[in-house]
């Protein structure tokens, strides 16, 4: 192994084996519910999305420098590279903050090197993106090419999902009152991907949950590139039958794929997207 540390949030999204198995770094966001503050992972998924099914309502949390400088500086000192792979700047401030303790960081260890990448990804496509670092890594790839290709190749990461629940995302600004009411009304269920700049946008209006899984396929079909032996990423809001309802879906159409791998939603993404998203990850020519 090449003698860098990977890091990244967690809402990245990456289960905890896969974390441990291949030595990531992961500084937690923090949540609130009921005025109590949770790290993210503190509470299993099924126990958190039934809390929003019974109508809490969670609040999230940007990394501080608190958060992140005594995290960096264990790396550094110990006398490794670090190499971090922040949430996207389109929805969070954490990356600035990030980039901030960096740059301090380089000041005060000029012989290491630390990259902080702005991911413009979220959840399990951050958590691809780490997928893709690790495995060059281990390859032997150097930090600076690893760095390199992961700006060269990010904004072929491609993210689309779809929301049983409208609510979440009229909380969020993303769809008006009136327009969450009706579509909960019509069982209408957006689909949604992440654009250039990391942003959450709206893209199609299914009506019911099968023909919206549908389109996240037919989404993939158009956008995926080279999907031999590709791994893919699904994750689920506490609906583990439509992520493998999906992961079928996905291997019928394209049987080349190689591993597809299956997550829950951590809850600070969840606390944004709701119980019932289901999303599916690859790497496309663009987004």
């Amino acid at each position: 192994m090449s003698g860098y540390v990977i890091g990244t949030c967690s809402t990245a999204d990456l289960p905890p084996s896969y974390v441990d198995a291949h030595h990531v770094l992961v500084i937690k966001y923090t949540y609130t519910i009921d005025h109590v503050e949770y790290k993210d992972g503190d509470m299993d998924a099924k126990t958190f999305f039934d809390l929003e099914r019974d109508g809490k309502l969670p609040t999230t949390s940007q990394l501080t420098p608190a958060d992140i400088i005594p995290v960096f500086e264990k790396v550094l000192s110990e006398g490794s590279d670090l190499l971090y792979i922040a949430f996207s700047s389109g929805l969070s401030g954490s990356y600035n903050n990030l980039s901030l303790a960096a740059q301090d960081m380089r000041a005060k260890y000029p012989e290491r090197k630390i990259y902080v990448i702005d991911s413009l990804c979220a959840s399990l496509g951050q958590g691809l993106l780490v997928d893709y670092a690790v495995k060059m890594r281990d390859a032997g790839k150097s930090i600076d090419e690893t760095a390199k290709w992961l700006e060269a190749n990010k904004l072929g990461l491609n993210h689309w999902f779809t929301v049983d629940n409208l609510n979440h995302l009229r909380r969020g600004g993303r769809v008006t009152g009136a327009a969450a009411f009706v579509g909960n009304l019509l069982k209408i269920k957006p689909v949604l991907n992440v654009d250039f700049e990391g942003h959450l946008i709206p893209r199609e209006k299914e009506q019911g949950r099968k023909r919206a899984l549908k389109c996240l396929v037919e989404k993939m079909a158009e956008y995926v590139y080279k999907p031999e032996g590709q791994t893919i990423f699904i994750n689920h809001g506490d609906d583990i039958e439509a992520a493998e309802k999906l992961a079928d879906m996905v291997r019928e159409r394209f049987p080349e794929v190689g591993e597809i791998m299956i997550g829950p939603l951590g809850a600070v993404i969840g606390a944004h997207a709701g119980p019932g998203t289901i999303s599916v990850f690859f790497m496309g020519k663009t987004r």
